[in-house]
């Protein structure tokens, strides 16, 4: 209930649309109502002309047993019985028509705008959680969610209850016809209520626990699609096609007996509510027939009476199909909700404050760092780190892999929160400040170069749209990419590809430094900036980072030794604490891990070349 209760909150801005819709959707179940009692004027008066034309009775009103007459919706020019009972039809069929299709659109209107609006908020909430998130949900699930979890859903709230209420409102009228025409008799349907109601709630249940499978499993097919697609030139260089095209088919062939539970479930709704009904009509023929040989009953009520019987049975077995598609609409929703109700580690406190610009130091007070929380299961990979660093300083971050050279930058920002300590920038705590204030005075270069299937303008241009070409222009010129720019087919409007896949590794590192350059953040972050680039295009990068690097504070994470040799202070991280700060010369003259990391990177460098002559 508490799903339902989210879901129909999002139809509140669209009761403009709703409402009317429901009410012309009302006035189609009327309608059909209203043209079953034409069924027995037809066989009392136009069937059998010698009965005239006159007061053509449509039904009396049961308890006060008020007579309603035809010729009361009727204009009065017309008198023959034929041509009352025709207009009634055609006129009332036409008005159907047209209420069906305006309230059926409005009803679609509501569904896909409060869908548009889940989508919206659930894309919101997905996008603003921290990295640690991302960690622990893979990008197949999170694109499931977003978009099959959803598609149930909309398929439920626009096509499906739009049908559902002009059922509704047929079954409510077309019931109410049943009572007036039948009398006692129409009771008898009242005996099959707790078995149709008992049976829709169990299958109903099934049906969402499966519903909720299979799109488990629809997940983990798209994990599998978005890691070999992206990950197709390893796959190919191992030559692994086979084993992922097997591994690809067991995933599917779970969906498929994921998918045949849950048709296995709802599919027995129908055959069902066949039964149920060829029962319950089978025993009004029974009923029917003693109150016609009683003359309790005319035939020509009779037969309008097991009409509107079935007219009424065809929505009540569509109810048990349109149970289905809500309880698997609910049962995707689970996954929606679930996201966006989880509780993220980094989160803005309540009433934080815009961060002024960066002018004096960041300060690491005590800053300890855990992942999955502070349980007796949390990996610590910080603890104890006290560091101040000055404006305008360059400081490098060297250790071995795994040390927390990244993860002790990527603080600062608040990618993640520290689990103890403090990290301070001008004296401010960095958790009292907002988010966007904070990581707007931070810029970031990473290894894995983050480029976006657009316009080499727009990915450097990304987070500052309206910004001038000429701005755009100058910051590639300082990052040396304005030359390769100008030789692409297009310039500054080449669309580059997915992750820039048509640019070489030098260039896609130089469109982040120009990005970097324009986003003029006066905090920088260099992650592995270099270390994956060639020495001619790492020569080039190292240029445009220079360019990048003055006049700033910048923290410099590299393997190789020899892009750090230049910072102000080199602080080498062990184990998760510093072990050691200094320049370059000073770490040189110590037998630590600086010295022995450095000798181990350069020793083949220092040692004679042996020619082997053969």
């Amino acid at each position: 209930m508490r799903q339902l209760t989210r879901l129909i909150r999002y139809v509140f801005p669209f009761l403009v649309q709703l409402l009317p819709g429901v009410f012309l959707l009302a006035a189609v179940g009327f309608l059909e109502a209203f043209r079953l009692m034409l069924l027995k004027p037809v066989f009392d008066r136009v069937l059998n002309p010698a009965s005239g034309s006159d007061r053509i009775l449509l039904f009396t009103i049961p308890k006060i047993h008020k007579p309603i007459y035809l010729q009361s919706v009727v204009p009065t020019h017309f008198h023959n019985a034929w041509t009352i009972v025709a207009y009634a039809l055609v006129a009332s069929t036409v008005l159907k028509g047209i209420f069906d299709y305006t309230g059926t659109y409005l009803v679609n209107h509501a569904g896909f705008g409060m869908i548009t609006n889940l989508r919206n908020d659930l894309y919101n909430s997905v996008l603003r959680r921290s990295a640690a998130f991302f960690q622990k949900h893979t990008t197949g699930t999170l694109i499931s969610t977003i978009i099959n979890d959803i598609e149930r859903v909309q398929f439920a709230m626009s096509n499906v209850l739009s049908e559902f209420l002009q059922q509704f409102f047929t079954f409510v009228f077309t019931a109410g016809l049943v009572v007036v025409l039948g009398g006692k008799l129409a009771w008898v349907l009242v005996l099959f209520v707790p078995v149709i109601v008992f049976s829709a709630v169990r299958i109903g249940r099934r049906v969402r626990t499966t519903t909720r499978r299979g799109q488990d499993q629809l997940a983990d097919v798209q994990n599998i699609l978005h890691e070999t697609i992206t990950g197709n030139r390893i796959v190919k260089a191992f030559g692994m096609e086979s084993w992922e095209v097997a591994r690809f088919r067991k995933a599917a062939q779970r969906l498929f007996r994921a998918n045949l539970r849950s048709v296995a479930a709802s599919a027995i709704s129908s055959p069902l509510m066949d039964v149920l009904g060829s029962i319950a009509i089978a025993l009004l023929l029974l009923l029917g027939r003693e109150r016609i040989a009683h003359q309790q009953l005319d035939l020509a009520a009779f037969v309008t009476f097991v009409a509107a019987v079935l007219s009424m049975y065809n929505p009540a077995r569509k109810f048990a199909v349109f149970n289905n598609s809500f309880q698997q609409a609910l049962g995707a929703s689970s996954q929606l909700f679930q996201f966006m109700d989880t509780e993220d580690v980094v989160t803005e406190k309540p009433g934080a404050k815009p961060l002024p610009r960066f002018t004096r130091n960041i300060t690491f007070e005590g800053v300890s760092f855990s992942y999955e929380g502070n349980g007796e299961s949390a990996r610590e990979i910080l603890h104890s780190i006290d560091l101040e660093v000055q404006r305008g300083e360059v400081l490098a971050v060297v250790g071995s892999s795994g040390a927390g050279k990244s993860t002790l930058v990527h603080l600062i920002p608040r990618f993640f929160d520290v689990t103890g300590g403090r990290i301070l920038i001008d004296g401010r705590d960095v958790r009292d400040a907002t988010l966007s204030s904070l990581r707007s005075q931070i810029g970031i270069v990473t290894q894995d170069t983050i480029l976006f299937n657009d316009t080499v303008r727009n990915n450097i241009a990304y987070g500052q749209p309206y910004v001038s070409q000429k701005e755009v222009e100058a910051a590639a010129h300082a990052a040396l990419a304005h030359d390769f720019i100008i030789a692409l087919p297009s310039g500054y409007d080449t669309v580059i590809g997915e992750r820039g896949v048509l640019l070489s590794g030098g260039e896609r590192q130089r469109l982040a430094i120009a990005r970097a350059l324009l986003k003029n953040a006066p905090i920088l972050i260099l992650d592995e900036a270099t270390s994956a680039l060639d020495s001619e295009s790492e020569a080039l990068v190292q240029s445009a980072l220079h360019n990048l690097m003055t006049g700033r504070t910048v923290f410099v994470i590299a393997h190789r030794l020899s892009t750090v040799r230049r910072a102000d202070r080199i602080v080498v991280i062990d184990n998760g604490t510093i072990s050691d700060i200094g320049a370059h010369e000073v770490l040189m003259q110590k037998f630590g891990t600086y010295r022995r990391l450095y000798e181990l990177q350069f020793a083949n460098l220092d040692m004679p070349k042996v020619v082997a002559e053969t």
